[in-house]
């Protein structure tokens, strides 16, 4: 998003009786003059659920008082509960960046940053990153090294040796897994949407054939204690390739949406970079981890994770479009069809696993 053209005095005031609104922060928190520092411009940019400040060599994240299925911001308290997870769990893979949580406050002479007035907001404060150095940067300018994919895999692989273990319940996961079907088909089946119904059905179907006849994989590994607490949003744009790798952005909002099987994890990671033209790399980083991670190919237990995820990611992005006023409405259409396009292609090359597992078990 474009940086907002309309800037106010830093100082503005409020009465009692008139709180300040998202409108009035955002405002505050785009003007160089709420700085200490003094940073030449402020670059303000909108996410679903925050907008992100940067000021100079720091970057400042706002949440948005805002509540889905899936969190609630929707009040100070949860606000700052959040925040403050966001700064613990992030500083397991970008101990360098996440510097600390301050509450935006409010005095009779207007809003500051951590002053002495109660609090109104909080705010997660990083040290700002080079935005050409991600990994999908570097898939889209074709500057992409070896060397930078095998340290990636290898902070990944330490990162998940030492990540806390989560005890699953097997059918219950099964139940979960299959409710997250339901509401993936739910969506993209709404003819109003426009997508290839036929394609979505088949790779459902798919999925739950796998899920059916090879459940016993699955469960194997949650009993093998497989399942840690992951990052949970694994995408090459959150994936910085400096020394050391850095991670952020963290699924932070909930503990269950990050209770993941690594392998499931790394298959997101895989067909992120391959929808971006990097599925060499994708491979490169399958194979780092492949011992590690336990990963069978035959078993095709990595491509049920990978076409789940790029259900569950096309959901996400027509979904954009059943929004009041949704930002960009061009894109998201485009963009699930990419995801579905990918998920079809896993979801027949799973078919054909079970085919040949099927003929295996007759003879």
């Amino acid at each position: 998003m474009e940086p907002l053209q309309t800037l106010p005095e830093a100082g503005r005031s409020f009465s009692d009786k008139n709180a300040p609104t998202l409108g009035d922060k955002v405002r505050f928190l785009s003007c160089p003059a709420t700085y200490s520092f003094a940073p030449g411009q402020v670059v303000a940019r909108e996410t679903h659920m925050s907008w992100v400040f940067m000021a100079g060599e720091r970057v400042y994240k706002l949440k948005k008082p805002v509540r889905f299925p899936y969190l609630d911001f929707s009040t100070v308290d949860r606000r700052a509960a959040a925040c403050r997870a966001e700064y613990l769990l992030n500083r397991r893979l970008a101990p360098d960046i996440y510097l600390d949580v301050v509450p935006l406050t409010l005095s009779p002479s207007g809003l500051t940053i951590a002053g002495d007035g109660p609090a109104v907001d909080w705010l997660v404060v990083m040290r700002r990153l080079e935005e050409n150095e991600t990994l999908e940067a570097a898939l889209r300018g074709g500057w992409l090294k070896p060397l930078q994919l095998d340290r990636l895999a290898a902070t990944l692989g330490a990162f998940y040796l030492h990540a806390r273990r989560v005890q699953l319940e097997p059918e219950q996961y099964l139940v979960s897994w299959q409710k997250a079907l339901g509401d993936n088909c739910r969506v993209l089946l709404d003819a109003g949407l426009d997508l290839p119904q036929g394609a979505v059905e088949r790779i459902a179907q798919v999925q739950r054939c796998f899920a059916a006849k090879r459940s016993a994989v699955l469960f194997e590994r949650i009993h093998r204690r497989r399942f840690v607490d992951a990052h949970g949003d694994l995408r090459p744009e959150h994936i910085w390739l400096r020394e050391p790798v850095t991670i952020i952005d963290c699924l932070e909002f909930d503990a269950k949406l990050r209770a993941l099987d690594p392998l499931d994890e790394i298959a997101f990671l895989h067909l992120e970079c391959e929808r971006l033209g990097g599925l060499w790399a994708a491979e490169r980083i399958r194979r780092r981890l492949a011992r590690a991670l336990d990963d069978d190919a035959g078993s095709g237990l990595f491509l049920f994770y990978r076409s789940h995820r790029a259900m569950l990611r096309a959901r996400l992005s027509i979904a954009h479009l059943l929004d009041v006023n949704p930002r960009t409405p061009e894109k998201w259409p485009r963009l699930a069809r990419i995801y579905l396009k990918l998920a079809a292609a896993d979801a027949a090359r799973l078919e054909r696993i079970l085919g040949s597992r099927r003929k295996v078990q007759q003879r």
